[in-house]
């Protein structure tokens, strides 16, 4: 039996991965294309992640991921 023919597991939109190319945490916003599209826990600019190198989030890479976040934000002018 081979997997040619399935596509890779996606998360579910709204919910959060793992970019495995670079490690970052995005709330998943849907497909476009072949791609899946994230966005940074506190908003920001979507990117492209093609559906392999995605994972689901740990709820402890999420919060940290949301920490990072509000503590940049505290830091802007």
């Amino acid at each position: 039996m081979t997997d040619e023919g399935l596509e890779p597991c996606v998360p579910e939109p709204g919910s959060f991965a793992v970019d495995t190319r670079d490690g970052r945490v995005g709330r998943v916003m849907g497909c476009v294309g072949p791609y899946v599209q994230l966005r940074a826990p506190g908003g920001g600019a979507e990117w492209d992640c093609p559906p392999e190198s995605v994972r689901p989030a740990p709820l402890g890479e999420v919060l940290r991921a949301r920490v990072r976040e509000v503590n940049r934000e505290g830091r802007l002018p």
